[in-house]
């Protein structure tokens, strides 16, 4: 698990733990991630694909949600060598948005999850900028499973 001092990977190798690819990433470090809990970091570029008036866009917000879960299945997935899989987003319930992440913040999203069942994870995730809460919403996620 990462801490302050140490992450679990980087912008540099964070694909190796999720299926997208630039420049549709929109997670740069893997912070911590276990059986329940994932947390990573973006930081707002002004480049970045859904980013309109200096503003992070709420479809990204989502996506960030959906792809940090993705990074703590794929590093859990890593650790027991297995491939990582593609997920889904099923569907989103309750999302809150308090405000759009601008250009230059670093946006800190934890993912917790909820329940498990017949490849779908409903899991709750909250990001946060300076440990204030921006926007929250609950996913409902279906994994692909290997048919082997």
């Amino acid at each position: 698990m990462g801490t302050d001092n140490t992450m679990i990977a980087t912008a540099e190798t964070i694909e190796q733990y999720i299926p997208q690819r630039a420049p549709f990433i929109l997670v740069d470090n893997l912070l911590e991630a276990d059986e329940k809990v994932t947390v990573t970091s973006k930081e707002v570029k002004e480049d970045m694909l859904f980013v309109r008036k200096g503003k992070l866009q709420t479809a990204a917000l989502v996506e960030n949600i959906a792809q940090t879960a993705a990074a703590g299945v794929g590093y859990r997935c890593a650790q027991a060598e297995k491939d990582v899989p593609l997920g889904f987003i099923g569907g989103i319930k309750g999302f809150q948005l308090q405000k759009h992440p601008l250009v230059g913040e670093t946006i800190t999203t934890t993912v917790t999850v909820k329940n498990e069942v017949f490849g779908a994870s409903i899991v709750e995730g909250v990001i946060t900028i300076n440990e204030e809460v921006i926007a929250s919403a609950e996913l409902k996620i279906f994994i692909e499973q290997d048919e082997a």
